[in-house]
């Protein structure tokens, strides 16, 4: 019933429809905080699919089947991370802001000639393909081809871990050039 002197709603109508709208607001911030919060990089991480025949190998499975949950990057220690469906085969991601992603089976590297650079880390053959703010190393001396992808700033401690697997699981091959 209107206030008989102003015509405005009565003084319980306003107080309740104020109270209403803050708690809703403070509805919402919390959910913002929460969702933020449980998303900071560590939900399912989406990747495009890339060429990898291969990724069904019994190399893959075993190389895969071993890698480390936890890989050392600059003192941080990186966690296995969740990909998003559809994920692409072979696949496994470490960290949050800027991922770590080692895919297997894929086809040779074209950069991968008679003349390419490699590089030996712990009695493993890469090949380095830098990229902006990371580089793909891939692994040219194993039944299958892999590709680590990494930030610049993670530092040499996942391609060492990585390499360290490798050679513990996949007995090194000849370099194939076609």
């Amino acid at each position: 019933m209107p206030d008989s002197d102003t015509g405005a709603p009565p003084r319980v109508v306003l107080v309740t429809a104020t109270a209403l709208a803050v708690a809703l607001a403070v509805a919402v911030a919390v959910f913002a905080l929460t969702q933020r919060s449980s998303s900071d990089g560590a939900g399912p991480l989406p990747l495009v699919p890339v060429p990898a025949p291969f990724a069904g190998s019994p190399g893959c499975a075993t190389l895969l089947s071993a890698v480390p949950t936890e890989l050392a990057s600059n003192g941080t220690s990186l966690k296995v991370r969740a990909l998003a469906d559809p994920a692409p085969p072979a696949t496994v991601a470490w960290g949050t802001d800027d991922p770590l992603v080692l895919r297997c089976g894929l086809n040779r590297p074209p950069e991968l000639t008679p003349t390419a650079a490699l590089r030996l880390v712990n009695k493993v053959q890469w090949l380095q393909v830098p990229g902006e703010g990371a580089s793909t190393w891939y692994v040219v001396d194993r039944e299958v081809y892999a590709a680590l992808t990494v930030p610049d700033s993670a530092g040499t401690g996942p391609l060492q871990q990585i390499s360290d697997t490798i050679a513990a699981k996949l007995p090194p091959r000849p370099l194939r050039f076609s």
